[in-house]
C-alpha cells in the first residue's frame, strides 16, 4: 500500500496566538482551534497526561494543513527554534508565495526575520529562508514567470 496524501506539518509553539496570526498574514486559513487530551491522545504521543491545544491551517489551495500546537501538559523538553538550517531532523516547510517581497514586508510587520539572502535559483525561483515567531523556520519561494 502506499501513501494516500500528506495530512498535515505539525509546529510546536509557546505563543499560539502570535504563530496563527503570522501563518494567517503568509495566506493560510484558520480551520479551527480545538484542546485535545485524553487516553487516546496519550496513546497516540506516548505521553501521559498529555494536554495540549491545537490550531488547524490550511493552505489557499486546500490541500495542505499545518497544525500549531502548545503543550499545556506534559512541559516541553526540548527547543529546536534556533537550530540553523543545517541541523538533523524535521527543519522547515516551504512555502509558494505569489510575490515573494511582498510577503517578506509583511512578515516582517509580525517580527519575521530573513535568514540570509533572497537568492535566486537559474530563472525559475526566487527563495529565502525566514524566522517567524518564537524562530520558526519557514522557506519561501517565488516561481518565476508564473503567478499560480
Amino acid at each position: 500500500m502506499t501513501v494516500k496524501r500528506m495530512d498535515n506539518v505539525g509546529i510546536v509553539v509557546e505563543d499560539i496566538d502570535a504563530a496563527i496570526a503570522f501563518f494567517a498574514e503568509l495566506g493560510l486559513e484558520l480551520e479551527g482551534r480545538a484542546p485535545i487530551e485524553g487516553d487516546w491522545a496519550d496513546g497516540a504521543t506516548g505521553l501521559s497526561g498529555m494536554r495540549v491545544e491545537i490550531a488547524m491551517m490550511r493552505t489557499p489551495d486546500g490541500h495542505s494543513r499545518l497544525e500549531i500546537s502548545r503543550f499545556l501538559a506534559p512541559q516541553v523538553v526540548a527547543d529546536h527554534r534556533r537550530a540553523p538550517v543545517n541541523a538533523l531532523g524535521y527543519l522547515r516547510v516551504m512555502f509558494t508565495v505569489e510575490d515573494i517581497d511582498d510577503t517578506l514586508a509583511r512578515l516582517g510587520e509580525r517580527g519575521a526575520e530573513l535568514v540570509g539572502k533572497v537568492a535566486q535559483y537559474e530563472n525559475t525561483y526566487r527563495l529565502c529562508y525566514v524566522r517567524g515567531p518564537e524562530g520558526i523556520l519557514i522557506g519561501l519561494a517565488q516561481e518565476l514567470g508564473h503567478r499560480s
